[in-house]
């Protein structure tokens, strides 16, 4: 039987059930009816004349929809010509309670339709996830598979009867009042706070805007939740919600086909009309945009940078303080040397807007507009979303949130990571200048991931170590091949290392990726464009300057990826961090002090060199059980996963027992305790301690360094030899019976906690990749070698406790090493 025949059958028999259904509802109004000894046809008609609908009392606000207000109804006049046109539905926490986080997250992104009938008018959800060509068989039964569900059934309340433009009048005060999970609270978010129902006395509608090309609506809902984040006694949680329907472009955008060794932000669908033997999924690019104008094609196939028929503009917001705004557009306009390695000339470019005499409509809501939007928050971020178009990749708008608490971590950085070297980042409060600069590099940052960039880490590996140290190389080059790496500031460069750059600036794989995404190829289909965007991969493989390496979340499997890195050898790199520390935490109290001020400024650098040097402790212990990920396709030689060598994983294990787990004693400074803090410092170096700890004997690492040593032999760092040198190193003193100071005592109780979790530890899944972000290892623990290392190592350290115990003459170092035995038994004799 041919796959459209069964297509036919099936949706016969769902249309039969579906006719089925209708009729039983309708045998039910007739019983309804019947009994009130009403007609059917007599039930008076819900559709008015236009006037008693849309009266003289309305506001009335005219863009894609025009909108009405009437009293507290709010309605929408939908022209006739924008039914059945596709429009996409993004929707935002805009407001969100106190605890639940920042604002401005989009929730839930959904491409719409809207259907008239002769009643009602549906908003149907239209799905691009699986596709196939209209002309071929497979078509129908996709779209048999596809049926688009309806999101909400409007009750038509009039008809405009217009004979040039004839529209059609809704009320959505149900739509956008009653709860719609589409349009509402996130599903994790009620169970996270256990979220009953929702309280429509509470909940409103804000306001409605229409623009030429989107409706803004916001409304605020009240959801009843026994465990709300904040404001406990109220038992609920009240959130403002945005919702922007944007009209689709009618021409769909050129896709460009999305390849792994370039980063890109990119969007999957499946097409079951290709010529393959199972259905495949194609991904491509969200990029703006960028076309060469008819008139110029002949000057841009000569070479000549040409300006897009229509450019990137970014506007900044009004209420940006405007010491920071030539700062914030200098970083916008950073990406032009980028665009004109595609081939453009002012692609990209910084605007004010126009002041609100000049054009009171203005408004950074309008999805014509992208705007780099200031926001008064204490939240010490900034984040650059987008909205694009799910048919072809197109980015149709993109805000930058630009929170002004940013400006206090960009103080923090800067000050743990270059003070050591750098007068100007020697305060608590820097120069207009030197902020600025630092803001200009947020800006140009954020606005990179506009454009369609997600973050590199894999790019700072590029760089040689004590190149950094270079006043030549870093003044060419920067800090990193990208700025969107999180290769923040120069903390290896040291005292005497005049001249040398301490930030990144848009680097030469930024140039390269822009090119490869965004230089038109005239005359090609997307398709046909694949083998040559190939070429551009394959011109530069092998030189690690043009390498994509994905952000990792959860398990850092790839070393050589990592966030707040620079450089090639991270013991290398580190210890100049450390050095660089050393030198900054007895200076902190000068360098923070001011007269009739307390210690607030002390306390909150001091706290940010301990997550500086905790960072550096991360960098080192991720290359235990590391696993390097080189993106290669079947023509390219070599393999794409490579284990890191014996030498440096044992390197790094030495690395860090003279730098961490031998108590860094240059990090407990007195003098800083005694003036900020009456407890602490003891317990703070234990959970840096057992931090890394912890992180080495994860799961995942310990099941990699298992694989390695089956696949390498010898030539592995094995789990075993992990397990000595940690153990070791840890019970050191067990040797020769010295006194096991305070912060051992802690440290040598976590290496027996971590052992005992070990013995109990479940089964470890694969976690979701999210498009190869989030990293993770399956670990069957009880049927892998883990537990039963973990059982030996406790069993040996029991005996090498007890043989020391007697060559231990200081009181609390025996009572520890006795209870340490004690621990030990009670793990692997619970029952005894």
């Amino acid at each position: 039987m041919s796959k459209t025949l069964v297509a036919k059958m099936l949706l016969a028999f769902l249309l039969l059930g579906a006719t089925t259904a209708e009729a039983q509802i309708f045998k039910k109004k007739n019983k309804k009816t019947e009994k009130s000894g009403d007609k059917p046809d007599a039930k008076k008609d819900k559709i008015k004349p236009y006037d008693k609908v849309i009266t003289k009392e309305a506001v009335s606000d005219e863009g894609l929809f025009t909108t009405h207000e009437v009293d507290d109804k709010h309605y929408y006049e939908i022209p006739d010509s924008l039914f059945n046109k596709e429009m996409l539905m993004v929707t935002r926490i805009s407001k969100t309670a106190n605890g639940i986080g920042f604002g401005g997250g989009k929730i839930n992104t959904q491409v719409l339709r809207w259907e008239k009938k002769p009643k009602k008018v549906l908003l149907r959800v239209v799905s691009y996830n699986i596709v196939a060509a209209d002309s071929l068989p497979v078509h129908e039964a996709v779209v048999n598979s596809n049926f688009e569900p309806v999101l909400f059934a409007f009750d038509i309340q009039a008809f405009k009867k217009d004979s040039l433009n004839p529209a059609t009048v809704i009320e959505v005060n149900d739509f956008l009042v009653k709860d719609q999970l589409a349009i509402g609270m996130p599903d994790f978010y009620r169970k996270r706070y256990k979220v009953s129902r929702l309280d429509e006395s509470r909940s409103y509608i804000e306001s409605i805007k229409s623009y030429p090309r989107n409706i803004e609506a916001r409304h605020v809902k009240t959801y009843l939740a026994k465990e709300p984040p904040s404001n406990g006694s109220l038992g609920s949680i009240s959130v403002e919600i945005n919702n922007s329907m944007i009209l689709l472009p009618e021409t769909p955008m050129k896709r460009r086909y999305f390849d792994e060794r370039v980063g890109w932000f990119a969007r999957g669908q499946v097409d079951y009309g290709l010529d393959a033997q199972k259905s495949k999924t194609l991904t491509f690019l969200d990029r703006w945009r960028l076309e060469v104008k008819d008139e110029d094609i002949e000057k841009y196939k000569r070479g000549e940078l040409v300006e897009p028929k229509k450019q990137i503009v970014y506007y900044v917001d009004r209420a940006t303080p405007k010491q920071w705004v030539p700062f914030i557009k200098a970083g916008i306009e950073d990406w032009q040397v980028a665009f004109e390695e595609a081939g453009f000339k002012n692609a990209i470019i910084a605007k004010d807007p126009p002041s609100i005499e000049e054009d009171p409509e203005w408004s950074p809501e309008d999805v014509r507009y992208s705007v780099v939007r200031y926001l008064a928050s204490p939240i010490p971020n900034a984040n650059g979303p987008h909205v694009s178009d799910p048919r072809s990749g197109e980015i149709l708008e993109s805000d930058i949130n630009w929170y002004h608490n940013v400006m206090s971590l960009l103080r923090n950085w800067y000050f743990v990571q270059t003070a050591a070297i750098n007068p100007e980042a020697q305060g608590v409060a820097f120069k207009d200048e030197v902020m600025g600069r630092l803001i200009r590099f947020v800006s140009s940052h954020e606005v990179g991931h506009t454009l369609g960039l997600p973050h590199n880490m894999g790019s700072s590996v590029a760089y040689p170590v004590d190149s950094l140290r270079s006043a030549a190389f870093t003044k060419k080059y920067g800090t990193a091949p990208s700025i969107m790496d999180y290769a923040r500031f120069n903390y290896i460069a040291q005292p005497g290392d005049d001249g040398v750059a301490l930030m990144p600036d848009i680097g030469v794989y930024d140039k390269y990726a822009i090119q490869w995404g965004y230089k038109p190829i005239l005359d090609k289909t997307a398709k046909e464009e694949k083998k040559i965007l190939d070429s551009w991969i394959l011109e530069h493989a092998g030189d690690p300057m043009y390498r994509f390496g994905h952000q990792q979340v959860g398990d850092v499997v790839d070393p050589s990826s990592q966030t707040e890195d620079l450089g090639d050898d991270a013991i290398k790199a580190s210890r100049y961090g450390i050095a660089n520390l050393k030198r900054i935490v007895p200076k902190l109290e000068e360098w923070t002090a001011e007269d009739g001020k307390n210690y607030d400024d002390l306390e909150e650098l001091y706290r940010n060199v301990l997550s500086q040097f905790n960072r550096y402790m991360g960098h080192v212990s991720n290359n235990i059980g590391g696993v390097y990920e080189y993106q290669k396709t079947s023509d390219q030689d070599g393999a794409v996963y490579t284990y890191v060598s014996k030498a440096h994983q044992e390197n790094c294990m030495q690395f860090l027992q003279e730098e961490l787990f031998d108590t860094p004693e240059w990090l407990l400074d007195q003098n800083i305790f005694s003036k900020t803090e009456y407890s602490g410092f003891v317990d703070r170096v234990r959970g840096m301690q057992v931090r890394t700890l912890n992180n080495m004997l994860s799961l995942g690492k310990m099941a990699r360094l298992i694989e390695n040593e089956t696949a390498n032999g010898a030539e592995a760092y094995t789990l075993l030899d992990m397990m000595a040198d940690l153990r070791n190193g840890i019970w050191s003193e067990l040797r020769n019976g010295r006194k096991i100071d305070t912060y051992r005592r802690n440290l040598q109780k976590a290496h027996i906690d971590r052992l005992a979790y070990l013995m109990t530890a479940e089964n470890q899944k694969k976690a979701p990749d999210f498009g190869g972000y989030q990293k993770s290892t399956v670990v069957n623990t009880s049927q892998s070698d883990i537990r039963s290392v973990a059982r030996a190592e406790l069993k040996r350290l029991r005996r090498t406790i007890n043989n020391a115990v007697a060559r231990t003459s200081d009181s609390m170092s025996k009572y520890h090493l006795e209870d340490a035995a004690a621990r030990i038994t009670t793990i692997l004799e619970p029952n005894g």
